[in-house]
This record gives C-alpha cells, sequence and structure tokens, in this order.
C-alpha cells in the first residue's frame, strides 16, 4: 500500500487560507472516525454525579487508577447528599491512591452540599451552572455536558491542546480560547467525538516526546510531520493499544511492519 511520507505543502504554513485550514481540519475529522469509530469517556460510570465525581478524581492521575478507586467509592456514597455528609477521613482514605486526595475530598463534598442546596441532589445540565459547582471547572463541565447529557462540547485536556496546536489548528495557549478556536472549525454535533478521538489519538500515536509520525494516517495533513520517527518500524513501536493494526493498516505500513512489532505494540497500554 503507498504511503505518504511527506505532509501537505501548506499545511499550517502562512500560505494556508481559512478555507484551507478548515477543510483540512474536517479531513483529518474524518480519518479520526474511521481510526477510532469507538473512542469514548475511559472513565466508567453510569450516572451524571458518577461521572462528575470520577472526572475531579481524574485531575493528575490515570483513567486506570480512578476506575480501580470508583467501584467501592460509588456504592459507599451513592448520593450527593452522601457525599455531603461523608467522614472526610474516610473519604480521604478512599481515594487516596488518585493523589491530592486532601483537595479532592473537599471538592466531593463541597460538590455534594452544592448539588443538594441548589439542585435537589441532581447534577445541573447547563454550563454557566456546573462550573461554578466546587471541583467542576469548564473542562469538567464539557466532559459532562458530551457525555452524561449528550450536550455537544469539547473537552480541553493536556492531549487535546498539545495535538491542536501540533497540527496547526490554534496557536493558542489558553484552554478557552482552544475551546473556541476548534468550535469554529469543526461543526457542534462532533464536537463531543472530536473530544473523544483526539484524545485517544494523543494517547497511542501522537506522543507528548516522541509521536510516531511514520505510522501516522494523518500524516499527510499534519504540518508537524517529522518531529518523530518517519520509518514504519522505528514508527510502529511507538503506537500503543489494542487498535494498532487498524491504525497501522489506515497509515499504509502494516505490511512494512513485522508481525511481532505490531503485536508488542498492540499489547502496551496507551499513555495516560
Amino acid at each position: 500500500m503507498a504511503r505518504n511520507k511527506r505532509k501537505s505543502a501548506t499545511a499550517g504554513s502562512g500560505g494556508e487560507t481559512r478555507l484551507g485550514l478548515v477543510r483540512r481540519a474536517r479531513r483529518m475529522l474524518r480519518a479520526l472516525a474511521e481510526a477510532y469509530p469507538d473512542a469514548h469517556c475511559e472513565l466508567d460510570f453510569e450516572t451524571p454525579l458518577e461521572l462528575a465525581v470520577a472526572t475531579i478524581l481524574s485531575a493528575q492521575c490515570t483513567d486506570k487508577r480512578v476506575n480501580e478507586v470508583t467501584p467501592a467509592l460509588f456504592r459507599r456514597y451513592p448520593t450527593a447528599a452522601a457525599y455531603a455528609g461523608a467522614d472526610r477521613t474516610e473519604l480521604e482514605e478512599m481515594i487516596r491512591s488518585t493523589g491530592f486526595y486532601r483537595n479532592k475530598a473537599a471538592s466531593l463534598m463541597g460538590l455534594g452540599a452544592a448539588l443538594v442546596e441548589k439542585y435537589d441532589g441532581e447534577v445541573p445540565r447547563k454550563l454557566d451552572q456546573l462550573v461554578k459547582l466546587p471541583g467542576i471547572g469548564r473542562k469538567t463541565a464539557n466532559v459532562i455536558l458530551g457525555n452524561a447529557f449528550d450536550v455537544p462540547g469539547i473537552t480541553v485536556d493536556t492531549h487535546f491542546g498539545r495535538l491542536v496546536r501540533r497540527w496547526g489548528w490554534t496557536a493558542e495557549e489558553d484552554p478557552v480560547k482552544v475551546e473556541h478556536a476548534i468550535g469554529e472549525l469543526i461543526p457542534r454535533k462532533e464536537w463531543t467525538m472530536l473530544s473523544h478521538r483526539v484524545i485517544f489519538h494523543g494517547r497511542r500515536v501522537c506522543h507528548a516526546r516522541k509521536p510516531a509520525c511514520g505510522a501516522c494516517l494523518l500524516a499527510k495533513d499534519c504540518p508537524s510531520y517529522g518531529l518523530g520517527p518517519t520509518e514504519p518500524v522505528p514508527a510502529a513501536k511507538l503506537v500503543r493499544g489494542p487498535e494498532t493494526p487498524r491504525l497501522l493498516a489506515l497509515a499504509g505500513v502494516v505490511d512494512e511492519v513485522p508481525e511481532s512489532t505490531v503485536e508488542q505494540a498492540a499489547a502496551k497500554e496507551p499513555v495516560a
């Protein structure tokens, strides 16, 4: 299968028009949709409250670790009132392994109290209400809206901000400005899934220190192509997660990579 080793001549350069940027961003969006059709929030939850709690715990902590902690936590504190009336020492001990447990316990207890006082114990469905709750900033609010209530939102976490700047979609650093800039490029109905797919790609292929450029299906549209190894085998070794075979096939390099390398990459956990 032919492989495009060269980036777009105008991608992200001074010669790219606004229309060109929109078209390139949407081509990349379609490619990401093909690569990660099942992308999703990797925090386990069943209710909006559980998602809010899990997202608060995920700060400076891996989703995997949070998912190990939350089953017992959700059983012990099934309602907002339960968090509001929690024994702080007990709560801190239950979430200790997620890090910053004192601050997180204060946020969870404050969240529970605020929900009971203002919203009859229910998580509100509006951004302006969510961001006023203890422990919930704009990023967390968009996670809740998009995944618990199906309200489109762009979640600008570390991976998302890093990738959209690397791709030349925006030069903004402030998360709110990034959110607005990307929202002008991508149709609103796609925002939540875009967030998941960009984050998936950042954890599996487009790593911070050494991206797998030579095994990336977005290479032809990426102005940062070449930051990481461009030869198929070295690049393939950097890919992580069960989607590896499909990702290498879509990048057009699967036939150039030994099966053992594909298997090893597929067995690696995605980056946190």
